[in-house]
């Protein structure tokens, strides 16, 4: 006897319910035109700018910060431009594909 079984002795006019499918995020605005994404050296050191998002900017903020904590590494959102310090242009376009955005790889 399974715990279904056993759960279904003890509540007979339980009915379970049916897992309800995950809907695709889309609290931010998708935009048309493609995002760009470049790499820069700045002081010496690598980092990668994404820019032309035409939303909202709380919602290039939220973008923002989803992006810094799903690669824990330090950014900044200025100028209409997320910087991520080092070099995740791989990453980042992924994660922005996954989220519906048309991306565009710009440089090296």
């Amino acid at each position: 006897m399974d715990l279904k079984d056993q759960l279904k002795n003890l509540f007979p006019d339980h009915v379970p319910e049916e897992p309800q499918k995950e809907a695709p995020q889309s609290d931010l605005w998708l935009q048309d035109s493609p995002m760009i994404c470049k790499y820069e050296k700045r002081k010496g050191k690598p980092i990668t700018i994404i820019e032309g998002y035409t939303g909202a900017d709380s919602d290039f903020k939220k973008l923002a910060k989803e992006l810094k904590t799903r690669l824990s590494v330090g950014g900044s959102f200025k100028n209409d431009q997320i910087i991520i310090q080092g070099d995740y242009r791989d990453k980042i376009m992924e994660i922005l594909k996954e989220k519906g955005f048309n991306v565009k790889r710009v440089g090296g």
